[in-house]
C-alpha cells in the first residue's frame, strides 16, 4: 500500500482528452505519483480496457475505491464531479476540481466538502493564469474607476460553459482590486439598445471555435489609453501540470479548502 509520500491518484473522466493529458502528467512525474484509478462514466465504450498511456495493469472503470486513492483529480462535468465528492466526503478522500460551470448549489457543496476532506478548486491551474489573476487585481486596485474592464476569452468549438472559469476568476479578481461587487456588476451578453455602459460593470465577452485550447485577455479601457494583460494557452498540459502538482501538496492534509497559493508553495 502507497504511503503518502507516494500518493495515489485516481483520475475521473480519464478517457476524456484533459483525462489522458492528466495521465501523461502523473506519469511524467515519475515515482512520486502513483497512478491508481482511471474513471469514467458508465456505459462508457472503453470501460475495462487499459488505456495505453497508463499503467497497464489498470483498466478504466466505472468506480474508484477509496482504500485504492488517496488524491481524485476531477475534470469532468459539475453533476459527475458533485456526485464523486459525496463519495469523497463519505471516505474522507482529497479532491483537487477543475470542473468549471458550477451553480449556485453546487459551490454551496463545494464549501460544505472542504469541511470534510482536504479540497483544491480552481477554474484553471495553470501557473501562468494564477499570476495573471494577481496582475489583474493589482490593475484594478491602480487603475481605479476612471477604466473600464472587459474580459475576452475564447475557447475550442467543444467547450460546454460560458464565460469559462477562468474568465469568472479574472473578473473576480478584478472586482476584489476594484473593490465592487462581483455579482452585481458582471454584464454577460449585450445585445440591442443597451444605453452607455454603466460606470463599474464588468464585461465578458465569449468566443467558441476551432481547437483553441484558452485565450484570455483582460481589457482596462480608459480615455486615450488602454491596458491588456493576455494569457494564451497551447496545451492542456500547462493545467495537467498544475493539477497534479496540487494533487501532491494535498495528500495527508487536513480537510480544508486550499488555494493554489498554498499547493503552488
Amino acid at each position: 500500500m502507497a504511503s503518502l509520500s507516494t500518493p495515489r491518484i485516481g483520475i475521473l473522466g480519464a478517457a476524456g482528452r484533459m483525462g489522458r493529458t492528466l495521465i501523461e502528467a502523473v506519469n511524467a512525474a515519475g515515482p512520486a505519483l502513483q497512478l491508481a484509478a482511471l474513471v469514467e462514466s458508465s456505459g462508457h465504450p472503453l470501460l475495462g480496457r487499459a488505456l495505453s498511456d497508463a499503467d497497464g495493469a489498470l483498466v478504466l472503470a466505472d468506480d474508484w475505491s477509496p482504500e485504492a486513492v488517496d488524491v481524485l483529480i476531477d475534470f469532468t462535468r459539475p453533476e459527475a464531479t458533485l456526485a464523486t465528492l459525496e463519495k469523497a466526503c463519505r471516505s474522507g478522500t482529497a479532491m483537487v476540481i477543475g470542473t468549471t460551470g458550477f451553480d449556485a448549489g453546487g459551490r454551496r457543496a463545494l464549501d460544505t466538502a472542504a469541511r470534510q476532506i482536504a479540497l483544491c478548486e480552481s477554474g484553471n491551474f495553470s501557473v501562468g493564469i494564477h499570476l495573471l489573476q494577481q496582475l489583474v487585481r493589482q490593475a484594478a486596485a491602480a487603475l481605479g474607476s476612471d477604466f473600464d474592464i472587459e474580459i475576452v476569452e475564447a475557447h475550442h468549438r467543444y467547450k460546454v460553459d460560458a464565460p469559462s472559469g477562468t474568465a469568472l476568476m479574472l473578473g473576480r479578481a478584478a472586482a476584489a482590486g476594484a473593490q465592487t461587487d462581483f455579482d452585481a456588476q458582471a454584464v454577460y451578453a449585450r445585445q440591442g439598445h443597451t444605453g452607455p455602459r454603466p460606470r463599474g460593470s464588468l464585461g465578458f465577452a465569449t468566443v467558441r471555435g476551432g481547437d483553441v485550447v484558452g485565450d484570455h485577455t483582460v481589457l482596462f479601457l480608459g480615455d486615450g489609453e488602454r491596458l491588456e494583460l493576455t494569457h494564451k494557452a497551447s496545451s492542456r498540459m500547462n493545467f495537467a501540470r498544475g493539477a497534479v502538482r496540487a494533487a501532491a501538496a494535498l495528500a495527508g492534509r487536513p480537510a480544508g479548502r486550499y488555494g493554489l497559493d498554498e499547493v503552488f508553495g
